[in-house]
């Protein structure tokens, strides 16, 4: 199986975990837990090849030149990091399916479940530096939809925010890093980054891209000082806390520290900057962790200090510290994941997290109880257990450390700190919630949860055991494959035995289980209560700088902005204005000694009539639309008239045809436009000197903007260009593009990925319109009938105002040309065909034909009526650009699948019967994307103007419909014609 498919796989699963009705909560499940089970046992069979030293690698290019290729790499610390996401990930599945209430949207969480597993798994495979920071923002984005998913909870939008806000930052922060270093060692391969480790450290650039690259990490993994979003994201449902909070996205951080740990690390800077962050956070998160009253926030806060004690052993500049790190890593994985999913079920089952409220739960949930006690004495490190390996690795590295005097006995008393308020924090919620009396004030009666939502625990807690009694045989292969490329080189002597004898490290392993038991009885325990109060919070820190951030904003927006369009346009040009002129006044502007072509009279006329319509317009365009929209179109057809002179048919045919499109726009908003409002005119009138002096300004500044852009096209068109710039495309269009139409040839091969991206901004554009449309209501005074509607007979008014007459009948003023726009429509698609099938080789192509036929239909909806087109024909606009989405790009990765970079071209000859020989190019393919793309968003974007006036109608209706009938007499003397009651 392609190693592609391992992370594909679970983004498809989303998508039809999404499509899925919102009460199948046994299909999504079972959907999620089948991606992640499969995706699992594939990893698994490569195990292997990993331990026999292989990496496993796949590579698509797609911009080989820029350093972007896709790029699949499994090493033993990939694969180690891979089983944690997809195993931890298959149990919470299980897990979510039956903590989720059936009034929570299940299609939305295992959408964003199965998403979040495909960007993790893209950071841990990832070959490419580039690749992996795309996935790594992926994992922010999703883990942000994730905290947020119960959206009706302020703090859990809190919680989300804060979290998107910290990580996202740091990921800028990570990109930039990864240029600095992609720079520094030449590639953006991570074979070839950690190859380069001398050259990188040597380079003056190490160190800012040193600071950059921790600031990624240590958001991503909440150290101090960013420590604080963690526990505000603990809001989030218990199945994404158990996930993301345990295994997953908080272990990004860390694994990137590991993942670079042969390049970056073994300096003075990695030392103080990774050490003292680790220690810090380490010791922060264990004092915190004593005094929470939340079990989720207990974790929360033990989480901070372990990942902690994981960046402290990295930063040590010891191979044998970073063996400890990715053992410890894989041990708090699986403790931490089954206390999250028993705190999980004890809020399920009981309907409270309240330490202070919890007692006694052992009598009701005996199974549950067990379970938790095992966790939580690896958590504090209990010989037998997993955590107790790890914890031992970690104070043998304290102890044995050689630097400052100061700093030997410093990090030995630091970490026996923290390992005795691991013991203090895991006996509270052990004890505390399990033992002693049963409480009577539950808001629910504790019993057992039902046996399936406890196997994950069940599971995750027989993998603590049985990695602590025998280490060696269950997970010695896998620590050491994923060990040695972290370490980059052969691994250091260690041990998993059980017994290492009497030694330093034991005794402080007593110290800190005998001090934290004797810390819980003599302090915590009768004192239950007690919380941070007071304590220094980075949480208030944060919203206090956002608050004053927004208040800044505000201001600032008061300041410099305003709502009047014309000074907006004007603040505009002006800042252009000055950032062209600013480097042309210091450098100054040369113009070239190309020989410039003859003169023409006739090119010359051209222009003077586009100049005065476009003078004519800006003259005409605020008392006279109309008059002004005439003229501007006399202004574009110099333009098209302009791209025939010099030989452009292709532009001159797009543009004639824009023209034409955004004419019919226009027309449209003008139609919804409130009345000109004459006391305005009449008092603008009285300010006629003003009016003279900003008019005079705007004049200035036009030309200056105009005149500059004209000296520019000078001086460029002025220089000659090099044959290899200026011939690149004219030689390769039919070699390399299969086509003779050099422009077309161009927009689906050469720039086929500017071109697909363009369509989508296009269609991105066309569904807001048409969402912001949906609630745009016209002024009332625009909601009369058209004078010549009203003018008609009564009975034919009411036709006019009524849809469901409309549909079935021809407008009757216009049904002369409603006849003739229903026999232009096949005419016209045989235009568009014509246009679309010459394109590649002469001018046309998808976008001009899209537009060609987009009028056609339009011009049935102008004359015909809104009513009367939709009830003929279902054109659902927005499916027709999802399929020109779907088919661009299934076109570029048709290619890949070929083993081609991304939108690659191929041409073809078919000899047909009949037909003769045929050249097909998978261009065409493409182009029938932009085709469809270009049909649907036109036409939703206008159609969703022209649905206004169904409204209209539709007000019309209910006017009349409302209206009392009025008598024999009164009826025979009132008007045709009734005036709005809006007027």
């Amino acid at each position: 199986m392609p190693l592609t498919t391992l992370i594909l796989l679970p983004f498809i699963g989303s998508l039809l975990a999404a499509a899925l009705p919102s009460n199948a909560r046994n299909t999504e499940s079972t959907l999620a837990g089948v991606i992640a089970l499969f995706c699992s046992v594939q990893l698994a069979l490569c195990f292997p090849q990993i331990a026999a030293g292989e990496v496993l690698q796949e590579t698509v290019p797609w911009m080989a030149a820029a350093g972007l290729v896709w790029h699949i790499r499994i090493d033993g610390f990939a694969w180690m990091f891979g089983m944690l996401v997809l195993g931890v990930g298959s149990l919470v599945v299980l897990y979510a399916r039956y903590y989720l209430s059936p009034a929570d949207p299940a299609p939305r969480f295992f959408a964003f479940l199965l998403a979040f597993m495909g960007a993790m798994l893209g950071v841990v495979l990832s070959g490419n530096l580039l690749q992996m920071v795309v996935f790594w923002e992926l994992t922010s984005l999703f883990s942000f939809l994730l905290i947020g998913y119960w959206h009706h909870r302020r703090d859990a939008r809190r919680g989300a925010r804060m979290a998107l806000t910290i990580t996202g930052t740091g990921g800028l922060c990570l990109l930039v890093a990864v240029l600095l270093i992609g720079h520094m060692a030449g590639s953006y391969a991570l074979d070839d980054v950690l190859a380069q480790r001398q050259t990188i450290q040597a380079h003056p650039w190490y160190l800012p891209a040193l600071a950059l690259l921790l600031l990624g990490a240590f958001t991503k993994s909440a150290q101090f000082p960013f420590h604080f979003w963690l526990p505000q994201a603990m809001a989030a449902p218990t199945p994404v806390s158990a996930y993301l909070h345990s295994a997953t996205m908080v272990k990004a951080g860390v694994f990137l520290l590991a993942r670079l740990w042969p390049v970056m690390s073994g300096t003075d800077a990695w030392f103080w900057m990774v050490g003292g962050a680790g220690l810090l956070t380490l010791l922060w998160g264990g004092a915190a962790a004593l005094f929470q009253n939340d079990l989720k926030g207990l974790l929360a806060y033990s989480t901070l200090s372990h990942l902690g004690l994981i960046t402290l052993l990295l930063g040590l500049n010891s191979p044998l510290a970073a063996v400890a790190a990715v053992f410890h890593i894989l041990n708090h994985a699986t403790f931490k994941a089954s206390l999250f999913m028993a705190a999980g079920i004890v809020d399920h089952e009981t309907g409270t997290r309240d330490l202070r409220r919890l007692r006694g739960l052992r009598h009701g949930m005996p199974i549950t109880a067990t379970l938790a006690f095992v966790a939580s004495a690896a958590m504090a490190g209990v010989p037998l257990l997993n955590g107790f390996l790890s914890k031992e690795m970690f104070f043998a590295e304290t102890v044995f450390l050689q630097a400052a005097p100061w700093l030997e006995w410093l990090l030995p008393v630091a970490a026996t700190v923290a390992g005795l308020c691991g013991v203090a924090y895991s006996l509270r919620l052990a004890v505390g919630v399990f033992w002693g009396p049963k409480a009577d004030d539950l808001p629910r009666t504790p019993h057992e949860p039902p046996h399936w939502m406890r196997v994950p625990v069940e599971l995750l807690v027989l993998a603590c055991l049985v990695v602590g009694i025998a280490p060696a045989w269950s997970v010695g292969p896998v620590l050491a494959a994923a060990a040695q490329p972290v370490v980059g080189g052969p691994l250091p002597a260690y041990s998993l035995a059980m017994w290492h004898g009497w030694n330093l490290p034991l005794a402080m392993s007593i110290v800190a289980l005998v001090g934290g038991v004797a810390l819980y009885v003599g302090i915590l325990r009768p004192r239950a209560g007690l919380g941070l109060g007071r304590w220094p919070q980075g949480a208030r820190v944060f919203e206090a700088l956002h608050a004053a951030l927004m208040r800044t904003a505000v201001r600032t927006s008061r300041l410099l902005s305003t709502r009047r369009l014309q000074w907006q346009v004007l603040w505009m040009v002006l800042a252009a204005l000055v950032a062209g002129a600013v480097p042309l006044l210091r450098w100054g502007l040369q113009i070239g000694d190309r020989e410039p072509l003859p003169a023409s009279a006739t090119f010359a006329m051209l222009w003077v009539l586009g100049g005065a319509c476009a003078v004519a317009t800006a003259w005409q365009a605020k008392y006279h639309r109309l008059a002004a929209l005439a003229l501007l179109a006399g202004a574009g057809l110099a333009t098209t008239v302009t791209f025939l002179w010099f030989s452009a048919p292709d532009l001159a045919l797009t543009q004639i045809v824009v023209e034409i499109v955004t004419t019919i726009l226009l027309l449209l908003g003008l139609r919804w436009l409130p009345r000109r409002d004459e006391a305005l005119r009449a008092n603008e009138e009285d300010r006629s000197a003003r009016t003279r002096l900003r008019r005079g300004r705007d004049l200035l500044l036009a030309i200056a903007a105009g005149g500059g852009m004209a000296l520019i096209a000078l001086a460029m068109m002025s220089r000659p260009f090099p044959d290899s710039t200026s011939t690149f495309f004219l030689e390769r269009a039919l070699t390399e593009g299969g086509g003779t139409n050099v422009v077309n040839v161009m927009l689906v091969d050469f720039r086929g990925f500017d071109t697909f991206g363009e369509i989508v901004v296009l269609g991105i554009v066309a569904v807001t319109v048409y969402a912001l449309l949906r609630r745009f209501r016209p002024a009332r005074e625009v909601m009369d009938l058209p004078p010549q509607q009203r003018a008609l007979p009564a009975d034919v008014a009411t036709d006019l105002a009524h849809p469901r007459l409309q549909a079935d009948t021809a407008v009757g003023y216009l049904m002369v040309p409603a006849v003739l726009v229903r026999l232009l429509l096949p005419f016209a698609t045989l235009v568009a065909a014509y246009l679309f099938l010459r394109g590649h080789n002469e001018p046309g192509g998808g976008f001009v034909a899209g537009l060609v036929f987009s009028v056609a239909l339009l011009l049935q909806y102008i004359v015909s009526g809104t009513a009367w087109v939709e009830s003929h024909w279902r054109l659902q606009p927005r499916r027709w650009i999802a399929m020109g989405a779907l088919v661009t790009l299934a076109t570029g990765l048709g290619s890949l699948a070929w083993g081609y970079p991304f939108l690659t071209s191929h041409t073809a000859h078919l000899a047909l019967p009949l037909l003769g020989e045929m050249h097909v190019a998978s261009a065409l393919f493409f182009d029938i994307g932009v085709f469809t793309l270009v049909v649907g968003s036109t036409l939703l974007i206008l159609t969703a103007l022209a649905h206004q006036s169904v409204r209209s109608h539709r007000y019309h209706a209910r006017t009349q419909d409302d209206a009392p009938t009025p008598p024999p007499a009164a009826a025979a003397a009132a008007p045709a014609a009734k005036e709005s009651p809006w007027k």
